[in-house]
């Protein structure tokens, strides 16, 4: 692997930690397609991303400890292990080219839902997400999602903006699972055989930029107008995930 490449990945590893640790989830969807786009192992990708959400979930956790709900993060967190191996097998059987076109999907299905979730919250909050069964589906989706392609998140943003949450139990509850399913996912990545020669070499040079990016974003979480600025965010997602459509390898 060349120095240019490294420095890439590295460049890419910072770009999603300092995402993740600014605005509390969005790593991976910035992440996983850029990696996507540049020549190495798609396991190592998913890898080299699993080990860095974790780091980064583990340094961001506490400034938001007191707001968790936890009742909702056991049951999230139950239903995330069980939808871990779901996703291992489509990494594992199904050709890299329609593992990076569903990702490209994903993306624009997350990107034009964030961007209408404004019109959304202002409509009543669906009955049926009174019952608390239905946290169960969004954890199974976000354990499949979460290893296949270390987009966890996107479930439980959904599910966490149906209900209502405000901000603070948003953001302690989203943020403590991702460490839980942080845990699993990355578990089961190296038993499901995506650990690569490559991984900790390159975990191992993006481990400063991890740390940078996630301090760099906590200190800028208090100051940019986070909701202002995530409608960017949500438009490069969206061109991110039309790129990886169209992208012919």
């Amino acid at each position: 692997m060349t120095m240019t490449m490294i420095v890439l990945v590295v460049a890419v590893v910072f770009a999603g930690a300092l995402m993740r640790a600014t605005f509390g989830f969005g790593e991976a969807v910035i992440s996983m397609p850029l990696l996507a786009l540049l020549p190495i192992s798609l396991h190592t990708s998913i890898s080299l991303i699993g080990l860095a959400g974790l780091t980064v979930a583990g340094m961001t956790l506490p400034s938001g400890w007191r707001y968790i709900d936890r009742p909702t993060l056991i049951r999230l967190s139950v239903a995330t292990l069980l939808g871990i191996p779901i996703g291992l097998a489509l990494v594992k059987l199904a050709p890299a080219g329609v593992v990076t076109k569903t990702l490209g999907a994903l993306l624009i299905g997350y990107s034009v839902y964030s961007l209408i979730r404004d019109v959304i919250t202002q409509t009543t909050a669906p009955s049926w997400l009174s019952n608390k069964g239905w946290v169960f589906p969004f954890g199974f989706a976000a354990g499949a999602l979460g290893s296949a392609y270390n987009v966890t998140g996107i479930p439980v943003v959904v599910y966490g903006t149906l209900r209502r949450w405000n901000p603070s139990r948003f953001h302690g509850t989203l943020q403590a699972h991702f460490l839980v399913a942080g845990i699993f996912v990355v578990i089961g990545q190296a038993l499901g055989g995506l650990w690569t020669a490559n991984l900790f070499l390159l975990y191992g040079v993006s481990l400063p930029a991890i740390i940078i990016a996630t301090l760099l974003g906590l200190f800028l979480h208090r100051y940019i107008p986070t909701e202002k600025f995530k409608h960017y965010v949500f438009f490069v997602i969206l061109a991110l995930g039309i790129l990886l459509l169209v992208n012919p390898t």
